[in-house]
């Protein structure tokens, strides 16, 4: 499981974003308010993704906790971004600790996060993994649940699918082969999130000027809206939409 976070909204530093609200995302490394049951800390790693002015990804892993990396404290303090994907990980026994297993990925402007399990892996994904080219199995960035499910959506998104509907249906065909997937998922290209919820938390919080949504709040700010459970969030800084996921009652 892990703790994720997106921001859109005016250029921000990442230090001030991700290391210094409070109960930041630093601090949902080691002291998270609401796992539900996914772990007691997000130590097995994390990443940050962000986008430059010209409009390309630049990303950020490592597969030690954020709160031992000093040479990212440095690059957050000088890195400035309006369009941020981050997220500090604890892996699911079993899943591999490296770079990449951990989020965000990444893929032409893509950012890409997953904050859940599909439990019985690799067994439950690979009827749905079959549809997958070779090339993409081949060079999966780890040997995940949550890589493969980047490689199911990225295969969507390249087909041309409607993003939204790339993920309503991706957690869709997930939960018929294993209906007790926690799919908390998070998708940006820079102009918009994209986020669900299933089992796992996921707050949206909506200013003037940007948007932000978390797996827990964190700031001083107030404005903090809890996204019910298996719903579809789509967002940009001027509107927040809802609709339900497949299994919801929303």
């Amino acid at each position: 499981m892990c703790r994720h976070l997106g921001y859109l909204g005016p250029a921000v530093s990442l230090a001030e974003l991700l290391l210094e609200p409070a109960h930041s995302l630093l601090e949902q490394a080691w002291a998270p308010d609401d796992m539900r049951g996914g772990g007691t800390v997000n130590a097995d790693g994390f990443g940050v993704g962000w986008y430059r002015p010209d409009g390309a990804t630049a990303r950020y892993r490592a597969a030690i906790p954020m709160w031992t990396d000093g040479s990212f404290r440095q690059i957050a303090a000088d890195v400035r971004s309006g369009a941020v994907v981050a997220a500090v990980r604890s892996a699911t026994a079993g899943m591999p600790v490296t770079p990449g297993a951990c989020a965000p990925f990444t893929d032409d402007t893509w950012l890409f996060s997953h904050n859940g399990r599909v439990p019985g892996w690799p067994d439950s994904l690979a009827k749905l993994a079959a549809r997958l080219e070779v090339v993409d199995l081949l060079t999966l960035e780890a040997s995940t649940d949550s890589a493969v499910l980047w490689a199911l959506l990225r295969q969507r998104l390249v087909e041309g699918a409607k993003p939204d509907q790339a993920v309503r249906e991706l957690v869709g065909e997930v939960v018929a082969t294993a209906p007790d997937s926690r799919l908390n998922l998070l998708l940006s290209d820079g102009t918009r999130l994209i986020a669900t919820t299933r089992t796992h938390s996921l707050w949206v919080r909506r200013t003037e000027t940007a948007v932000t949504v978390a797996s827990e709040p964190f700031g001083a700010d107030t404005g903090w809206v809890e996204v019910p459970d298996r719903c579809l969030l789509v967002a940009d800084t001027e509107n927040v939409q809802l609709s339900s996921l497949p299994g919801g009652d929303r």
